[in-house]
Order: structure tokens, then sequence, then C-alpha cells
């Protein structure tokens, strides 16, 4: 008998007994996460009923990985142009709920007299929502197209981002057992290096070896390849001092602009499906039951902090950021849970040694009976609102629309912040670059350049050279792009007192620019005299060659850009782009959700008119998307069709009165176990029996009576084939019936 480790002993035990409890909770419709936490509890140390895990080691290894894994699928839905896209509603109202709940965490931590890490762990818990329970309560409800459920999604992607964040401050905060304001700084500066310089590198790169590679690429390879990227990237962050959480975001997010995105998200769900499932199971075998029973109280607390306080942040942010007092309502109920984040940070503090014992099992506890909570918190929010209506002074509702419907005006932005906005993103995005190769010439070109090379003059002139050409085109879009140049002119022109600031900022990029030249002068050569006469001998060689380099530099840029909108352009290639904006009424609630009609919905075949949803339920269709082809503005004679994609312009009241019809399917589709043995073309007679004589095909209703069609009459010798549902039946007809042969028979038998 050959050996068997244990590891695989205790992952076939993990897999089976996860394997047997999901089924259950997808039964009783419930959370997956829940159903694997529960399994880790069955086969874990506390729980002696079921066999245990013993090698426990390996089992947190293998949850690591699930982290990793879980991490770098989140960043493949996330990308970088995703957030830029979050709208201003999304983001205030995820930065006042976050701010708001983590204070009131740490503080009520202090105040049961937990330490001040404990108190500050408690507060990050407390900061992301859980966007899987979130979206499977509005798939349930049938709220996903409303109109509040977009600002939720915001929101949720905000959070992401903010606890991706505190993954990476938590271990300095817990270092320095306080919050340190310096080191705090530091490490933000740091991380914003970090995450610049991997995103210009990435974008600059990823996509051209994708692109290059794609004939190469199949299934088997690009998954590979992607788990190789992501495994690389947590290596590269753990090297310079950040989480490997962080470095699997990164590189999702990074590979989440390429055109490869989707079918990578494809190939690695079943990888981060599997160690998710360990990771979750691996949670619930360091829950202790005893020690949840013993912080009863504590759990209760925060659960009612958890419900209450994350219902009123969220809905303030919501209506500090111009939403209706419905909508803002419907937003706090919908975020008031923790979710799958605070397992993460919990297991930080544990790994990390700094959290005390009860902290997880309160954790683990109060994201349980949230998540059964959410469902009810979503359904009642407009009952709720409603009695809010009834409470509220009508002067304060009406200062409230009032300040909504304001807000909303607030049109776009002005010259001056999309000038500023221009001189950030090319101060921020060159600025690093160059930084990061005077860095990686200082560590390795300059101890190689003095190794190789005897005269150490010659090795410092080499070394500020070639440093000097690798930075000479970033060196030109700090100190000289223009930002934005119908704006910047705009700005020029029109104002005269316009130009002081905007030469102020030219003098101040220009400033920097010098300071990074005199930089690399001063790490190469020593003394103030050589500096003094190279620094404007650089600058004079940076002028005259400027065209040469301001060309490459736009050849750099284009590749850049191209990269970075690659997906996008695909995609508007292949299918036309629709212009939501128009389409979001916001001050009435109106606003654009789209729909996929299933293959057995009631109205398929059925023309716009025919259907009347405008003159009944007040919604217009904007667009049918069908397949690759858009048809915008449909007319009246236009017909839905199967796997038709329509754009609704509607309300959430009048969605919701919709929403009936939309679902609405026919019965007589095989449904899941019947066969399509039971189709059958047969005959009947309009004779004594089926007393169907005199009647039309409409008024018989036996297309309704045996889920089924008349394709022929046979009357006379004479053949009427598909025959109008208004054609009247005669004594002797022999009609002809493709339907369900069970029914057919029934109604012979009448």
């Amino acid at each position: 008998m050959g050996h068997l480790p244990k590891l695989i002993e205790d992952l076939a035990l993990i897999l089976f007994a996860g394997a047997v409890v999901t089924l259950l909770f997808r039964r009783i419709r419930q959370p997956l996460v829940l159903g694997y936490i529960i399994t880790g509890l069955l086969v874990g140390p506390h729980v002696s009923l079921f066999p245990t895990v013993i090698d426990e080691a390996n089992i947190k290894i293998l949850a690591e990985l699930g982290v990793i894994f879980l991490l770098f699928s989140l960043g493949l839905e996330f990308s970088f142009k995703k957030l830029m896209r979050v709208g201003g509603a999304a983001s205030i109202t995820a930065l006042v709920e976050i701010t708001c709940i983590v204070l009131a965490g740490f503080a009520v931590g202090r105040w049961m007299g937990w330490n001040t890490v404990d108190s500050i762990f408690l507060g990050a818990l407390l900061a992301s929502s859980s966007t899987t329970i979130i979206l499977r309560a509005f798939e349930e409800l049938g709220m996903k197209k409303r109109n509040f459920a977009g600002v939720v999604f915001g929101v949720l992607i905000v959070e992401d981002l903010v606890v991706i964040l505190l993954l990476v401050l938590l271990p300095t905060i817990a270092a320095s057992q306080r919050f340190e304001g310096t080191v705090m700084l530091l490490t933000l500066i740091k991380l914003l290096f970090f995450l610049i310089l991997w995103f210009v590198l990435g974008i600059f790169l990823l996509p051209t070896f994708l692109k290059k590679m794609r004939k190469f690429l199949d299934e088997e390879t690009l998954l590979i390849l992607s788990i190789g990227l992501c495994l690389g990237m947590v290596v590269l962050a753990t090297r310079v001092g950040f989480s490997a959480e962080l470095g699997a975001f990164v590189m999702g997010s990074l590979l989440a602009e390429t055109t490869s995105a989707e079918k990578i998200e494809h190939l690695s769900k079943p990888v981060k499906n599997m160690f998710g499932a360990v990771f979750f199971v691996s949670v619930g075998m360091m829950i202790d039951p005893q020690a949840i029973a013993d912080n009863k109280w504590p759990v209760l607390i925060i659960v009612i902090l958890a419900i209450v306080g994350k219902f009123i942040s969220s809905t303030v942010g919501a209506i500090i950021s111009g939403q209706t007092l419905k909508q803002s309502v419907q937003v706090g109920m919908s975020m008031a849970q923790i979710g799958e984040f605070a397992f993460i940070i919990a297991s930080l503090g544990v790994t990390l040694g700094v959290t005390s014992s009860f902290l997880f099992p309160v954790a683990v506890g109060v994201s349980a009976i949230t998540t059964f909570t959410t469902p009810y918190m979503i359904k009642y929010s407009e009952p709720f609102y409603r009695l809010l209506l009834r409470i509220i002074p009508v002067r304060w509702l009406s200062r409230l629309d009032n300040y909504s419907s304001g807000t909303q005006k607030i049109q776009a932005e002005s010259n001056w912040k999309l000038v500023l906005k221009n001189y950030l993103i090319i101060v921020f995005t060159n600025g690093i670059v160059i930084l990061a190769i005077i860095l990686l010439s200082i560590k390795f070109l300059q101890p190689f350049l003095s190794g190789k090379i005897k005269t150490s003059i010659y090795a410092d002139i080499i070394g500020v050279v070639g440093t000097l050409l690798l930075t000479a085109p970033f060196f030109w879009g700090l100190m000289l792009k223009r930002p934005s140049q119908m704006a910047y002119k705009e700005l020029w022109l029109n104002k005269r007192y316009n130009r002081g600031p905007l030469l102020i900022l030219e003098l101040l990029r220009n400033l920097l620019g010098a300071m990074l030249i005199g930089l690399i002068l001063k790490n190469f050569l020593s003394g103030r005299i050589s500096l003094l006469i190279l620094l404007p001998i650089v600058l004079l060689l940076f002028f005259f060659f400027a065209k040469k380099i301001k060309k490459f530099y736009g050849r750099l840029e284009f590749r850049f850009l191209n990269n970075l909108n690659e997906r996008e352009t695909v995609q508007q290639a292949m299918q036309p782009s629709i212009d939501t904006g128009t389409y979001d009424i916001s001050a009435w609630d109106t606003h654009l959700s789209t729909f996929k009609i299933p293959a057995e919905a009631l109205y398929v075949g059925q023309t716009l008119i025919a259907l009347q949803w405008r003159e009944k339920y007040g919604v217009n269709i904007a667009y049918i998307k069908r397949g690759e082809y858009i048809i915008y503005a449909p007319k009246r004679n236009d017909t839905l069709y199967p796997y038709d994609e329509i754009g609704l312009i509607a309300t959430d009241e009048q969605l919701k009165l919709l929403q009936p019809i939309l679902e609405s399917k026919f019965d007589y589709f095989a449904k899941e176990g019947t066969l399509l043995e039971d189709v059958v073309l047969q005959k009947i007679v309009v004779d004594e029996f089926t007393k169907l004589k005199n009647q039309t095909i409409r008024s018989s209703k036996i297309r309704e009576r045996t889920n089924g069609l008349v394709v022929g009459i046979e009357r006379n010798n004479r053949r009427i084939v598909n025959p109008e549902s208004d054609t009247a039946l005669e004594w002797g007809d022999i009609i002809w019936i493709v339907g369900n042969k069970q029914k057919i028979r029934t109604l012979i038998k009448q």
C-alpha cells in the first residue's frame, strides 16, 4: 500500500463535505459562503461528530491561495476604468458611509473595553458589504433593474477599493499599535507610487504581449499564463512591502483592461471557486461555538451597529450626494450587512497575531446574522420609506426634494477642473515613471558600471547619459505636454486673469522636472561644480532635441492609450455603443434599464403596438439589441424576438408594474423532466364529442387546452394550411394540431 499524504485526505474531506452542505444550502436558497463556513465548523477541531481535518497547516496554505484567487477575480471584475466611471453619487455615498461606520466601530469597540488594535480591526470589519449577498437578494426580489441598485453597485466598487487599502494599512497600524500620521502618510505615498507605476507599465506591456501571443494562447496556456502573472505580482508586491492580496488585485485589474479579460475570468473561475471554498471552510474551522456563545452580547451589539449604523450612514451619504429620500432609504437598507472581506480582515488579524481571540468568532457571528437579515431589509425598504413619509414633517420633505433636484442640476466639469485634472495625470504618471527609472539606475546601473569601468568619472558620465536617455521622453511629457488643449486655449484666450495661474502651473512642473534632472546628476556626479556645469548643458540639449523626443513620446503615448482603450474599441466594433446618458432623467426617477427576452416569453413575436407597454404602463423602449445590431428608437411595427436585449425607459414604479409581464412565460414549453416525445402531430374531428362546431379557433381555446398549435384543417377534400384564429369550425372538419399528446387525448374524450 502506498502512503497517501494527509493533505489529500483533508482536501477530500473538505471538498466532499462542502459539496454536500452547499447542495443543501442551494435547496433552501441560502448563500453558499454560509454553507462553506458551516462545513468548516463541522470538520474543524471544535466539533467531534464528524471526521476532522488533520493537517491544519497545509489547509491554511491552501486558504491563502483562496484569498489570492478571490482578490484576483475581484480585480478582473473591477478595472481602473470601471472605478473612473463610478458616479459621484455612489462615491460620495460610499465615502460618507465608510468614514462613519469605521469611526463608529472604533468607538463601540473602545466603549466595550476592547484595546485599540481590536477596535481598529472592528471598524475595518464593518467597512464593506457583501456584493454576493446583495446581488442574490436583488435577483430574488426582482430589484436588480431598479434605479437605486445602480447606486448600490457603485458603492460596493468603492468599498472594495477602500478595503484593499485597509489591507495595506492595517499591518502598519498593527505593528505600531496606534495611528502614526507620518508612517501612514509614507505608506500611502509608497502605495500610490507603486500603484501608478504598475498601472502604467502593466497597460503599456500586457495588452501588447497578449495581442502578439494570441495565436499561441489556447485556453490551457492562457489560464497558466494568467495564474502565473497573478502569483508573480503577488511575489513582487510582498517584496516591496505590501500584502499578497494587493498584488493579486492589481494584476486582476490590469488584465481586466485587456481584450482577453472575459476569457481569463471564465477560465479562472473554477480555480477561484475551488480555492475560495477551501478558504471559507478554513474560516469555519477557526470558529469556536463556545467562543460565540461567550461573546453573545458583543455579537448582538455589533449586529445592531452594522444594521442601524450602515443604514443611517449610507442613507445620509446618499442624501448628501443628491439622491431622493426614497432612493436613499433603499440604498441604506441594502448596505446593512458585512460581507466576505470581514473574514479576510479578521484572518489578517489572526495571522499577524495582533487581535484578541474573541474578534474572529464575533466577526463570523455578525456576518451570519446580517446575511439572513439582508433580503428582509431590502424587501421592506419601500414600506419603511412610506412610514417615514408619515413621520417626517412636510417642510423637511420639501427641503429634501429641493436639495435633490438642485444637486442633480449641477452640470459637468468646468475648463479649470478639466485642465487641473490633466495636469495631475501628466505630472503623476510621467513623474513616477522617471522616479522609478532613477531608482533602478541607482540600485542596479550605478553598481554595475562602477564594477566594470575603473575610471569613476567615465562610469558616472555613462550612467548619467544612459539614465537621461531612458527618461528623456517622460521628461518631455512632464515639462512640455499640453493638458487638454481645447480647454487650455479657452482659459488662455477668454479671460486674461487665467494666464497668471496657468503660467504658475507651467513653472511648477518645469521646476519639478529640473529637480528630477538634478537628482540624476547628484547621484552619479560628486561636487557642486560638475552639477552646475552639466545641468544647463543637459537642459540645452533637451531643448534642441525636443522635437525628436516629442515624436518618440507620442508613439509611447499612442501605444499606451491604444492598449488602454483596446477592449472598448473591440466591443464597439462588434456592437455599437448605446448612449444611456440621454435617457437618465434623474429628477423624475426615470432611468434606463436593460432586459434580455427569454425564448419562452409570452410576448415573443408581438409588435410594439400590439404590446401597448407605453400606453398601459408608461414605459418606452429606447432600443432593441439583436445580436450585433441595434435598432434605435424602434417603431410601432417592430417585433420582439427571443434573446433580444431591450432598453426600457421607466421609473421604478412603472418597472414594478411591468415586471410580471416581462417575466411571464408560456406554460406549454417543455419543463424539466418533460420528454420531447410528448409533443405530437395529431388530428381531431369536429363532432358531437369535441363540441367545437360553430366556434372559431380562438374561441375554442384549442391552443390553451392542448398546449398546441392548429397547423391545418381538412374540409370537403380541401386543405386550409395555417388557418387564421378567427376561422370558424364546421361539422366534420379534421383539425391537425401540434401539441401535448395527453392533453389532445383529453380534448377528444370530452
